[in-house]
């Protein structure tokens, strides 16, 4: 199922035979038509099987109850790279990278503990200075009365010098961060900025070489509390192959940058689009506390989440058989009527905000839900004591992907006075 362009999506979620109705296609999230075809999924057919779509045969598991019940499988759906993985995107088997949210437990519980100090409460108190310092820093910098990408400026500017705290990488290098994280997960194309497997595995050695250098330096020092030296100096991951530590720095890499960023950058798109719930915003600016999860939740920055079956199993009435791909769609148990009120409608001062799956559930939920939730709080905080209001100026241009939900342009232009 192609999405084709000019068409009343809405009419054609409803027309197609059930059978073809293919959510994994990337052009749905590139075009923003996603809505009506899972919402027909749901209303009809709520775990799915697609025979065939470019991602091969999968069951797509649309409503919020399943999606936590698949989450909660982990014993028969398995995260493993050795089965494919947490995207629907099958990889050559010798191309897979090992990651511990690609593992099932006792690993990745063990792998995961070697970096959790990074979130420990403690930790977050002492990085929340630092994220208000480059805050001010980047919205202060930013031109007045003229149209600018809020993309480049501010979403990807104050995750990358994140990510390069983080991880104790030289600030002057820190584009490379999100240069490496954007090919990481960019669909291979003709003229894209991935075009080949080949081509993403020579940035990958790239990315391996240089934090190579770094382990190096850490792991002969004491340790210090970046994500590098952790990694070096935990039990579960000092002896890792070069390849789980490339996979490991990938997770970490993509996982500080892309949902962060798309959750910056989608906040702005929504608020121009929801004049009221800015006027509230204004009116209340305790209210952001509440609005936080709630850009997480309709932004959505992963769209799913994917297992495999290691032995039969069923969920929502349907037999799951083992070896076969289940997609965890988390864009669309995030709009599920029967578990949100009011889910197509972005609204800052829901009672339940946190009750959303854009972090997933259960032993792999996001380990960074809680500094990516300050980031965004700092920046509101800072932009409602400086901007009267940040204007949408154009179309937001974004990914052709089923996976990252993000934005790559969002033109903006901040009032002169």
């Amino acid at each position: 199922m192609n999405a084709p362009v000019n068409v009343d999506h809405e009419a054609l979620a409803r027309s197609l035979p059930l059978d073809k109705l293919d959510v994994s296609d990337p052009a749905l999230f590139r075009d923003d038509v996603w809505m009506p075809y899972f919402r027909r999924l749901r209303q009809e057919d709520p775990v799915h099987h697609t025979a065939e779509s470019l991602f091969g045969p999968h069951w797509s598991i649309t409503k919020y109850n399943d999606i936590m019940k698949a989450e909660l499988a982990h014993k028969t759906l398995s995260s493993d790279s050795s089965y494919g993985g947490i995207t629907i995107r099958d990889r050559p088997a010798d191309l897979r990278l090992p990651m511990f949210i690609a593992m099932d437990p006792p690993q990745h519980d063990e792998q995961r503990k070697a970096v959790q100090p990074i979130v420990a409460p403690g930790n977050l108190a002492k990085l929340e200075g630092v994220i208000r310092e480059r805050v001010c820093r980047i919205l202060d910098g930013l031109p007045r009365g003229e149209t600018f990408n809020w993309v480049d400026h501010v979403s990807i500017e104050l995750t990358v010098q994140m990510l390069a705290t983080l991880f104790d990488f030289p600030f002057e290098d820190r584009r490379k961060l999100s240069y490496w994280s954007d090919r990481a997960t960019a669909f291979p194309m003709p003229g894209g900025i991935i075009e080949t497997e080949e081509q993403r595995e020579e940035v990958f050695a790239e990315c391996l070489a240089y934090f190579t250098n770094l382990w190096n330096e850490r792991v002969n020092a004491e340790p210090r509390p970046d994500l590098v030296s952790m990694l070096a100096h935990a039990e579960a991951t000092r002896n890792m192959t070069p390849r789980e530590f490339l996979g490991n720095l990938i997770l970490l890499i993509v996982g500080g940058n892309d949902t962060t960023r798309n959750s910056i950058s989608g906040g702005v798109l929504f608020l121009d689009q929801n004049p009221g719930e800015f006027a509230k915003l204004r009116a209340n600016p305790g209210l952001i506390e509440t609005m936080v999860p709630e850009i997480i939740r309709y932004q959505t920055p992963l769209s799913h989440m994917r297992r495999t079956a290691v032995a039969d199993t069923e969920i929502g009435g349907k037999l799951i058989r083992k070896g076969e791909k289940v997609v965890m769609w988390y864009i669309s148990g995030n709009r599920d009527e029967e578990a949100i009120e009011e889910p197509d409608h972005f609204i800052i001062d829901r009672k339940r905000p946190r009750q959303h799956l854009s972090f997933g559930f259960g032993i792999h939920r996001c380990v960074g839900n809680r500094l990516a939730e300050m980031q965004l709080k700092i920046l509101w905080e800072e932009i409602l004591a400086r901007f009267p209001r940040i204007e949408v100026v154009g179309e937001p241009q974004r990914i052709y992907s089923s996976f990252v939900h993000g934005i790559t342009d969002l033109p903006v232009r901040i009032p002169a006075n």
